[in-house]
């Protein structure tokens, strides 16, 4: 398999990830539509529904962690280095909640892979809101390489 794969077959390996999990806990993602995918960054777009709110109806944090965590997950496996299809797992996830968002608004969802070495990468993200572009979430994302594991192309058949 080649380093560097097109938007188009980019977007299609992550939406073939995306329904393996479907019934797992990344269901909570369902109505997440990923806009693009590719040189190590990925984008999306959420409208808040009910479900996706805590019980004051205002954008639940445990949602908003979910999809930093997976969103930037799928930016690192299009950034271009020798790992970059490994399976890894989350060895820290920071999040500043900043601003709240209520069903209704619309969300974009951004992450980036910063730096990505031998066994440790470095992404961020960030959620606004697609109206006024305000940040309502910031975040950082660390994650190890599994060594020795099958890759997400492997794990998807």
């Amino acid at each position: 398999m080649s380093r560097t794969f097109s938007t188009k077959n980019s977007i299609e390996l992550i939406r073939e990830i995306l329904k393996k999990t479907e019934r797992q806990f990344d269901s909570a993602l369902n109505k997440v539509k990923i806009i693009t995918c590719e040189d190590g960054k990925c984008l999306a777009e959420v409208k808040v529904e009910e479900e996706h709110t805590n019980p004051m109806h205002s954008l639940h944090g445990g949602f908003s962690a979910t999809a930093i965590d997976t969103i930037s997950s799928l930016a690192l496996l299009t950034y271009n280095n020798k790992n970059y299809m490994m399976p890894s797992v989350s060895i820290d996830v920071h999040l500043s909640y900043l601003k709240g968002a209520v069903p209704g608004d619309e969300l974009i969802i951004t992450a980036e892979t910063v730096r990505a070495g031998k066994r440790i990468a470095y992404l961020k993200g960030a959620i606004k809101n697609k109206k006024t572009g305000d940040i309502l979430v910031k975040a950082t994302h660390t994650k190890c390489y599994l060594e020795n594991g099958p890759s997400f192309t492997e794990l998807i058949k």
